[in-house]
């Protein structure tokens, strides 16, 4: 935009190509301003929409560290293969799900390991009332896991629909060819390259950040990491090691059924 302001100025009018420069100032106002006001919504919904996605993230991680604990009191045969599940599960999220969120793919909406989970589940008989609560608790965070689960899942392809986009990038391109209009050859060069740099330096940087927000797992600076899963996954080893749990998982180091 520098090099076009500096190169158009130089077939340009004294004064701008505008007669009235109060009145065109004004108009730049009223696109300028519009401009903005859409761009910052949409950061706004989309910040939003980053913010749930991160928090869903967290909450299945915690959720994850809670489902262990209340596997410990399910009857012993259960108890051992949920645990070793929900291992599984996280490993899954985090080798298998996040590089396809990352790359814009959507990961299937249920979790193989999720539906393990489910058929061992349904084979469990609680007998004693500490197992009978151990099931009922198992039953209220499997469903706190799911949610926060959809919540993650739910910005994996985009949060900015395509119109949205077209009508930011049609106003970003209206205001840089309308700005190239106050190019006059009686001002200063730096004055003209610093109008032109700075405007276009506000609306491109305002757009990446629109850009980042709206694909929350890109690998790039930005995108969110699994740290809260592998964080989960390591309290689950220690508490293993702690227990002396060493069966042996149905999965290996990326989630994959052994």
């Amino acid at each position: 935009m520098v090099a076009a302001m500096l190169l158009v100025r130089r077939g340009a009018p004294e004064g701008s190509r505008f007669q009235d420069g109060d009145r065109a100032s004004g108009v730049f106002g009223v696109l300028s301003t519009g401009f903005a006001l859409l761009l910052g919504f949409v950061v706004f919904l989309a910040f939003t929409k980053y913010d749930d996605s991160r928090s869903g993230a967290e909450t299945e991680a915690l959720v994850l560290v809670q489902q262990f604990e209340t596997a410990q009191l399910m009857p012993s045969g259960a108890s051992a293969q949920l645990s070793g599940e929900l291992v599984c599960y996280g490993r899954s999220v985090v080798e298998r799900e996040w590089p396809l969120m990352g790359s814009g793919s959507e990961a299937a909406s249920i979790n193989p390991w999720g539906l393990a989970m489910f058929r061992t589940l349904a084979s469990v008989e609680p007998r004693t009332a500490s197992e009978q609560s151990a099931f009922d608790a198992w039953l209220s965070q499997t469903s706190a896991r799911e949610e926060a689960r959809r919540d993650r899942l739910h910005a994996a392809e985009g949060i900015v629909p395509l119109p949205v986009w077209l009508v930011l990038f049609f106003s970003a391109a209206l205001i840089f060819v309308y700005l190239l209009f106050f190019a006059d050859p009686a001002e200063s060069a730096v004055v003209q390259g610093m109008m032109a740099g700075s405007v276009t330096a506000v609306v491109v940087a305002t757009l990446l950040v629109l850009g980042a927000l709206n694909r929350p797992y890109q690998p790039d600076i930005g995108g969110l990491r699994p740290v809260a899963m592998q964080r989960s996954l390591d309290i689950i080893d220690e508490a293993r090691a702690a227990l002396g749990i060493d069966d042996p998982l149905p999965c290996d180091a990326n989630g994959v059924p052994s």
